[in-house]
């Protein structure tokens, strides 16, 4: 299992060796996967995308999965795609958490989804202006790095219209999925279906 770490982006940090260009959002329920080499990897937001949205939560006994999630991921691991979340954790700049409360329930997470292949989290406030903080692009951007893949070809996968446009700013594809609990798995099902009929 990976341990998860703080990302305190500067502006110097953040990964500029992919020229990005902007992405289009896709339908949940039937995003356009052109080919194989398109999906190197799917991050997705945690709270309220993979697991229940409990505002500020520290404490690993809380961790809820979403109807779905643990199915997706397991999709996603059988064929041989990485997998990572991105997610803004605010309730450390406003001295709600720590990065060690952060870690331990991506942990938690980790643990009942069988494992990603990387968690980076913005602790910043909103306006702090960071590279970071979605919608901008620089939790996508570190997310690839350590992956080590091109971010246009990551497909992010989360709720709200901030993880569509820092996935837009990176280059990468977006997936919108208002209703986890049916459009999470729906949408992993058919970006899978997509790579199976692609050309190799």
């Amino acid at each position: 299992m990976n341990t998860p770490a703080a990302h305190h982006f500067a502006e110097e940090h953040t990964p500029d060796a992919w020229s990005v260009e902007p992405a289009a959002v896709e339908d949940p329920v039937h995003p356009r996967m052109p080919n194989r080499t398109t999906v190197a990897a799917v991050l997705f937001d945690r709270d309220g995308t993979l697991v229940e949205d409990v505002p500020h939560n520290g404490d690993p006994d809380r961790v809820r999965l979403l109807p779905g999630a643990r199915e997706a991921v397991a999709l996603l691991r059988t064929a041989g795609i990485p997998t990572g979340v991105v997610s803004d954790q605010p309730g450390i700049g406003r001295g709600l958490l720590t990065d060690a409360d952060v870690c331990r329930v991506d942990d938690r997470v980790d643990a009942l989804l069988g494992g990603l292949g990387t968690f980076v989290y913005c602790p910043h406030l909103p306006e702090a202006g960071c590279p970071c903080r979605k919608p901008r692009p620089g939790l996508i951007l570190e997310a690839a790095r350590r992956l080590g893949v091109d971010p246009r070809h990551c497909v992010v996968i989360g709720g709200i219209e901030a993880d569509v446009l820092a996935a837009r700013a990176a280059g990468a594809r977006a997936v919108l999925v208002s209703d986890p609990a049916t459009d999470l798995l729906a949408a992993v099902r058919r970006i899978l279906t997509a790579e199976r009929g692609a050309p190799s």
